[in-house]
């Protein structure tokens, strides 16, 4: 609920605060005092757009503010600073160059974020305006919050989201059949690549080394040799001569004991010198035995070497390679088993949300037909006497073919029809029905409805249009009965109204110096005696004009909201 309205510099208003309370207030006043400029100031805290035609004369700028009480409510400011101690401020300028700015709790926002949020606050019902009645979801919408359980309205959404979900998946895999062929075949051939080549880990480096040997085999084979006879083969090579100098120095232990010391380390050396000379005997003979072919290292070097380039600089990279390979190939193959999975599973999730959507539908005929009945008979007392209302379901059905036709709300659409008088026939509502007839159309659902949105405020924009006598003390009685779920401000002309509300402000005009200056003021009880005495007397006010309006007052906010 709005707790208070500051305005600067807006038309005729050039600076004006009203503390607004709970429950139902009025605002009264001579045409063109400036009731609908207040209206005006709300409109753009709510995101409407400014118009510099708004700022007053000789004024660079226009500022409204308004501190919302919104305690208990749960408001998606969606990261915006939440409210402190329940307060929330929301704050808009307009320039006379048309920009301006806007800030919700001190953070300035784009102006389209008040369009997002405050319809969680308010709610305006004028002469002109009944968004509501304009969209045929809120229609469906107000219907559905009369069936007074939620899972009938849920399930069908979920069940429709997994529907589209899945057939968005299958799509999706259709959509990709060609192209998985292409992959397929593309990974068949990089694979068959890959495997032939048969790589091990560090062949390469093997083959280097294997090409440097061949390279240098001629000198190696000298080396070779030559390596043998100086350790081996020789008549005087190595090992036999470390033979003879042990049994010298064995010899000599005899005689100095020392000497027997040298026995291990000559043993050791004889056992590596006949380890090298067992490696140069193996290296010789197998070089022998398969004598490596230059064209062939080169040949493998050269396969390998493409292969790096290709999949990933290393040996170890084009393993890998293959080893993804071979898991997407698995994937794209699987794809054509998943597409057969999701023929079954979305008929079966076809048939649930089928049969939620009927078991929704069958509970819309229901409530359709006992809210028409109720409807009818709320805008009878509001002075739509001969109207008829009906609510009516348009059959929408879901196909496979057409994902369109599954949708979150069901299988049908929901439209209000109204015949305002005898012998029309029913036409939809959003396009027959005169700004007061909206408005209180617009009464009529709310006071039916089971309002879940309590504590928003509801503004009705005279209302009143074009009634009077009995209807206009029903309609001051459904206004009342809002006032005790919602705060409402109403903006009327008829006394009726005026005396069943528990606040009343007078708005009016001044002029002083050659310039328009527009007040509000909240009255007292003396106050409004004078100013619904006014209403109905005009500006001939008598004692008996001021009896009859002290008792409208003592029989409307003294006894309070009769059904």
């Amino acid at each position: 609920m709005i707790k208070l309205l500051r305005v600067r510099n807006l038309a005729t208003i050039e600076n004006l605060e009203i503390q607004l309370d709970a429950g139902f207030s009025i605002l009264t006043g001579e045409t063109g005092a400036g009731k609908s400029i207040i209206i005006d100031a709300i409109r753009l805290i709510l995101g409407d757009k400014g118009s510099p035609d708004l700022v007053r004369t000789g004024k660079s700028e226009a500022f409204v503010e308004a501190v919302f009480d919104v305690t208990g409510q749960t408001i998606d400011l969606a990261g915006l600073p939440e409210p402190e101690d329940g307060d929330l401020l929301i704050q808009r300028s307009v320039t006379d160059q048309g920009t301006g700015k806007a800030f919700v709790n001190g953070v300035l926002v784009p102006v389209r974020r008040l369009r997002e949020f405050g319809p969680q606050l308010i709610d305006i019902y004028g002469q002109n305006d009944h968004v509501f009645l304009l969209h045929l979801e809120n229609h469906l919408a107000y219907l559905d919050e009369t069936l007074g359980e939620a899972g009938l309205v849920d399930d069908p959404a979920r069940a429709a989201q997994e529907l589209r979900r899945l057939l968005q998946e299958k799509r999706e895999l259709e959509g990709r059949e060609k192209e998985r062929e292409q992959r397929l075949d593309f990974i068949a051939y990089q694979l068959q690549e890959i495997e032939a080549a048969s790589l091990k880990p560090g062949e390469d480096e093997d083959l280097l080394r294997e090409r440097e040997i061949l390279k240098n085999a001629e000198k190696i084979a000298g080396l070779v040799d030559k390596a043998l006879d100086l350790s081996y083969l020789g008549e005087d090579s190595l090992v036999p001569r470390i033979a003879r100098l042990k049994a010298v120095l064995n010899d000599l232990a005899a005689y100095e004991e020392s000497f027997g010391g040298f026995r291990g380390g000559l043993e050791d050396a004889s056992i590596l010198l006949q380890d090298a000379a067992d490696s140069l005997v193996r290296f010789r003979d197998r070089r022998a035995a398969a004598p490596e072919n230059a064209e062939e290292v080169e040949e493998r070097l050269s396969i390998i070497e493409k292969l790096k380039r290709k999949y990933g600089g290393t040996i170890d990279a084009v393993i890998a390679t293959g080893e993804t390979l071979r898991r997407e190939r698995a994937g794209l193959e699987s794809g054509r088993e998943r597409l057969q999975e999701l023929e079954a599973v979305i008929g079966a999730k076809f048939d649930a949300y089928v049969r939620a959507a009927a078991r929704l539908s069958a509970e819309r005929k229901k409530a359709a037909d006992k809210l028409g009945r109720t409807i009818e008979k709320e805008i009878a007392l509001l002075g739509m006497t001969k109207a008829r209302f009906e609510v009516k379901l348009a059959a929408r059905t879901p196909s496979l073919d057409d994902p369109a036709t599954i949708r979150d709300q069901g299988a049908e659409d929901v439209e209000f029809l109204l015949s305002p008088n005898p012998g029309e026939e029913l036409r939809p509502l959003r396009r027959i029905a005169s700004g007061g007839e909206l408005s209180r159309m617009m009464l009529a659902l709310k006071a039916a409805g089971k309002d879940t949105e309590s504590r928003k405020t509801l503004i009705f924009d005279e209302i009143d249009a074009g009634i009077g006598g009995k209807t206009a003390e029903f309609i001051a009685r459904k206004l009342g009965q809002l006032a005790a779920r919602h705060q409402v401000l109403c903006i009327t002309h008829l006394p009726q109204i005026a005396s069943a509300a528990a606040h009343h402000f007078s708005v009016s005009k001044r002029v002083e110096k050659d310039r328009t200056f527009t007040g509000v003021r909240k009255l007292d009880r003396e106050e409004r005696v004078e100013e619904i005495a006014r209403l109905f007397a005009g500006s001939r006010l008598t004692d008996a004009s001021r009896q009859i309006a002290r008792e409208m007052l003592d029989d409307g906010p003294a006894k309070g909201p009769r059904a």
